[in-house]
């Protein structure tokens, strides 16, 4: 079965970081390579990818027959989705526990999702 697991973090927080403490940054970065590798040794991963800012964004809204488009995300919130993994998986427990696995999870919140018609 497949699950999607969305990264949610502070985006600001891991600039300050990767400005303020360059080695830290790395640190963090380095923990999402080694996370994708265990993933791929485990034959778990479908995919993954890392996302742009979310100043980057652009939203799309069809409103009585009118397509309007605005820049950035749609809601402000405090933790935006910075990327993703999508895994095949047996079951939702084996998701939640590569879930717990992923860094993002120490300084974010990790969101997981079976994929509709799986």
């Amino acid at each position: 079965m497949k699950y999607l697991v969305l990264i949610f973090q502070d985006e600001r927080l891991g600039a300050e970081t990767a400005a303020k403490e360059p080695q830290a940054f790395k640190a963090m970065v380095q923990e999402f390579v080694d996370y994708g590798a265990a993933l791929k040794a485990a034959n778990v991963l479908v995919g993954s990818n890392a996302l742009q800012p979310s100043s980057t964004a652009t939203t799309v809204r069809i409103r009585n027959g009118k397509t309007t488009h605005t820049d950035g995300p749609f809601a402000e919130t405090k933790e935006q989705l910075g990327g993703y993994y999508l895994l095949d998986v047996p079951n939702l427990d084996e998701a939640l526990k590569w879930a717990a696995k992923c860094p993002g999870a120490k300084w974010g919140s990790i969101e997981v999702r079976p994929v509709a018609g799986n």
